[in-house]
């Protein structure tokens, strides 16, 4: 089946004699022991098992595993590792995992954060007990591009795993899992959510190793599961994702083209234009660009703020790939810590008419 097809099909399981055309929600905690199938709703419960089945479908991947948050998800994967393990991160990455890898994981595991764009800095950063590389790619908030297929094949070279943070492209635009990575992450909040009132993560693996096993475990004793509502209304939101995620690529490019010819904007982050550092390996690897960019303004940290003040259309918020634009000044968000640049604007690029959101950014900047 296409994409459009397993996004309305494969998110449905019927198990009501009455046959309904829309898997009802089962909130029941518990079930009569029968076949075993289902007994404890931590461990399985019809909603999410629909959602689980129609994620690992659309990431051409074995298996699924639905949690309570992306950070969640990603958590997941840290805790399976043997302790003492060695991670290679991304240096541009959303600073909620980073902060899980230096405060959570310090003294667990070691980080070394890379430059993820460069091949032999991954290469010159693997040691005697690396056992992943993380990699996210569109990356947050920079839009850092890194080469999927390479960095699987030098992981390869060292037997070590590959995950990768697909959470700015979907799965409609981008699938590491086809082109090697050994499992993908979702923020389920974000893009296949769809409209900024869900929270949820997931992860898909390329195939159910020892490695998945105790993932799942994890998964089943740890307990941060979606609830039943939030697996019925993903799958609902799910349906509609290849639509939308068009519709973003749409108006995040003509946004970036607009930016890139401003007076007031100093670089736009987007692989999609050609300036990108990144363009002609994103066109290789995505069959679109999605609904992010960010850009720099002129004047510095004061000025943006100043932008953001005066546009009406656009929400000040955190979080990103609702119906609805969302913009915010990324470091203030991250804290002292951050390596954003002070004066960077992190859009999320939603789903309004885009001559709206240019002029409502023009009359922003006063022009």
């Amino acid at each position: 089946m296409r994409v459009e097809t397993i996004a309305i099909h494969a998110g449905t399981i019927i198990t009501d004699s009455n046959r309904p055309a829309i898997q009802p929600i089962t909130t029941s905690t518990t079930f009569e022991h029968h076949d075993g199938s289902m007994v404890y709703t931590r461990a399985k419960n019809p909603n999410r098992l629909a959602l689980e089945q129609v994620l690992a479908k659309l990431e051409s991947g074995q298996d699924a595993a639905a949690f309570s948050s992306g950070n969640a998800a990603a958590m997941a994967i840290y805790q399976a590792l043997p302790p003492g393990s060695h991670i290679i991160a991304p240096d541009d990455m959303y600073h909620g995992i980073r902060k899980q890898l230096m405060e959570i994981f310090r003294g667990i595991h070691e980080t070394s954060f890379v430059d993820m764009t460069d091949l032999e800095a991954i290469r010159g950063a693997v040691k005697s007990n690396t056992a992943l590389i993380w990699i996210e790619t569109p990356s947050n908030p920079l839009l850092k591009i890194s080469d999927i297929r390479s960095i699987v094949g030098l992981a390869k070279e060292f037997g070590l795993k590959v995950a990768c943070d697909n959470t700015f492209a979907s799965p409609i635009f981008q699938n590491p899992i086809l082109m090697g990575a050994d499992l993908v992450m979702h923020s389920t909040t974000k893009f296949l959510g769809g409209h900024s009132d869900i929270l949820g993560g997931a992860l898909v693996t390329k195939e159910s190793d020892e490695l998945w096993e105790k993932i799942k475990m994890i998964q089943h004793i740890g307990g941060a599961v979606p609830s039943p509502f939030d697996c019925y209304f993903l799958c609902r939101s799910i349906k509609t994702l290849p639509y939308r995620m068009r519709a973003h690529h749409h108006n995040s490019s003509a946004l970036a083209l607009f930016l890139s010819t401003h007076s007031q904007v100093g670089k736009v982050y987007y692989p999609g234009l050609p300036t990108h550092e990144g363009y002609e390996l994103a066109k290789s690897q995505m069959s679109g660009f999605s609904g992010m960019l960010s850009f720099t303004v002129k004047g510095g940290a004061d000025k943006a703020d100043e932008l953001i003040s005066k546009l009406r259309i656009f929400t000040h918020a955190t979080s990103l790939g609702g119906v609805e634009s969302l913009i915010e000044r990324r470091a203030a968000v991250e804290g002292p810590q951050s390596l954003t640049p002070p004066n960077l604007l992190r859009v999320s690029v939603g789903l309004e008419n885009i001559e709206d959101l240019i002029e409502d950014l023009r009359l922003a900047f006063g022009q």
